[in-house]
């Protein structure tokens, strides 16, 4: 036992400092992506997010959602599947539950954004911007159907 904890402590001294990158937040990361997409240069953001390849989080595939969805071709089958991701790994992500319920009319599938939108709300309590975006996407939608 007190060979095996010697070389565990041994590999441990002998490691190295952590890279800056590693010792950044997660909101640090994407922070050159998000700026690329406050900038419109979504194929950019792209680029970023898979430098970065933070997948374990669900800011990094909503960002990467919204970037493939707003681009100027939009890829809007991969970016449902990173919206999907972003929520598997946190249910109520709300910028996701907004992006995905836009997405979603882009697809015409009212239903589906509504049923996000019901979603947001439980999640905004006492409500919030993406909740009252996403209201009016479909308000903008359903006026412009028939």
């Amino acid at each position: 036992m007190a060979s095996l904890l010697a070389c565990s402590f041994h590999a441990w001294s002998a490691d190295t400092a952590p890279t800056p990158s590693s010792s950044k937040s997660v909101t640090e990361i994407l922070q050159p992506a998000r700026n690329a997409i406050k900038a419109g240069n979504y194929e950019k953001a792209v680029e970023l997010l898979a430098e970065v390849d933070q997948k374990n989080s669900a800011d990094w595939h909503n960002l990467m959602g919204y970037s493939l969805r707003k681009k100027a071709a939009p890829n809007l089958t991969e970016a449902e599947k990173y919206y999907i991701a972003a929520l598997n790994l946190d249910a109520n992500h709300r910028g996701a539950l907004e992006y995905y319920g836009e997405l979603l009319l882009l697809k015409n599938d009212l239903a589906g954004a509504e049923k996000l939108l019901a979603r947001l709300d439980k999640a905004c309590r006492f409500g919030c911007e993406e909740f009252r975006d996403l209201k009016e996407s479909v308000q903008k939608y359903k006026a412009k159907k028939p």
